[in-house]
């Protein structure tokens, strides 16, 4: 039951400056956060990327407040593909964006989000690579899907994020699995009300599995977000079922988690993607870290503990 109390603390400015403030806090963040700068997370991804994974880049950030900083996270995000094409990585590392930090929940945010996303996409596209659009909470999403659609006139290689615990992703499953469509599946990491999501875990098990079954059943390219064993090896058996090629779909994992298991898959030749993060407003991101498994949070306090 921490977990739903963990996403609270997600939103609240008084748990930021605690947590923040905390003696073992830095140690911990950079289990999860590869660094708060562009030249910090560089070496990571040539490092990655030449022990044959594949990655995708996020620079955290979410609640901005002002036209301004949507802006800001615009231009991170082209400096950050820069780097990628003077190293030649784009062929290796995609983006993932959060809407929210592209101004979306902003007077006119739609727009603005939209006007903010499509430049990232242009250019990621110039160098060879993609962006995935992240989901947020439920109230976000209609949003994000048509800014989804819409980029995928010009950029039809740009991906989505489904969450396995709303009760809406069947529909939206059967909807984006189509050929071309990039769409990773997650379980979901926001607390949302009970009359749009599954609350009880094993229920949200099953319906990633049955969410798995359609992309893997449709005509696009499934990117299972996972890390845990039981549904990976039925991702697996649905591809085989399925009869795709071990380059027809992708594992992906966050960074700082089963490391040992990434490697291991793709060694065995599966297309496996680590989501990296990288940024100075990690917060957000990190107690998400912490609610989805309860040892991650265990391994917070014992390092808080350790250094007090």
């Amino acid at each position: 039951m921490l977990g739903p109390v963990i996403l609270a603390a997600s939103r609240s400015d008084k748990m930021r400056r605690l947590v923040s403030a905390a003696p073992g806090t830095k140690q911990v963040v950079a289990r999860f956060i590869a660094g708060e700068t562009v030249g910090d997370v560089v070496p990571i991804v040539q490092d990655l990327t030449d022990r044959g994974l594949e990655v995708t880049l996020d620079v955290v950030g979410e609640d901005i407040t002002t036209v301004e900083q949507s802006h800001a996270a615009r231009d991170a995000y082209l400096e950050l593909i820069g780097r990628l094409k003077e190293l030649g990585l784009g062929e290796r590392a995609e983006m993932s964006v959060k809407l929210s930090m592209f101004g979306q929940s902003l007077e006119n945010g739609h727009e603005l989000a939209l006007a903010n996303v499509r430049p990232v996409v242009a250019a990621a596209a110039e160098i060879g690579t993609t962006v995935t659009l992240d989901a947020e909470d439920h109230t976000t999403l209609d949003s994000m899907f048509a800014i989804h659609e819409e980029l995928r006139k010009d950029f039809p290689q740009t991906g989505c994020v489904i969450q396995a615990y709303l009760f809406r992703t069947e529909e939206d499953a059967r909807r984006l699995a189509a050929a071309g469509s990039r769409v990773r599946i997650v379980k979901g990491a926001y607390k949302e009300p009970v009359k749009v999501a599954i609350q009880d875990k094993p229920e949200i098990d099953k319906a990633y599995v049955r969410i798995m079954k359609i992309l893997m059943d449709g005509e696009g390219y499934p990117m299972i977000g996972s890390h845990d064993p039981r549904l990976i090896s039925i991702a697996q058996e649905l591809a085989r079922r399925a009869g795709r090629k071990l380059d027809e779909y992708e594992f992906q994992m966050l960074y700082g988690i089963r490391s040992e298991e990434q490697t291991r898959l793709a060694a065995e030749g599966h297309r496996m993607r680590v989501y990296t993060a990288y940024g100075t407003d990690w917060y957000g991101y990190f107690m998400r870290r912490l609610a989805e498994k309860p040892a991650n949070l265990l391994f917070f306090v014992r390092s808080i503990l350790t250094k007090g």
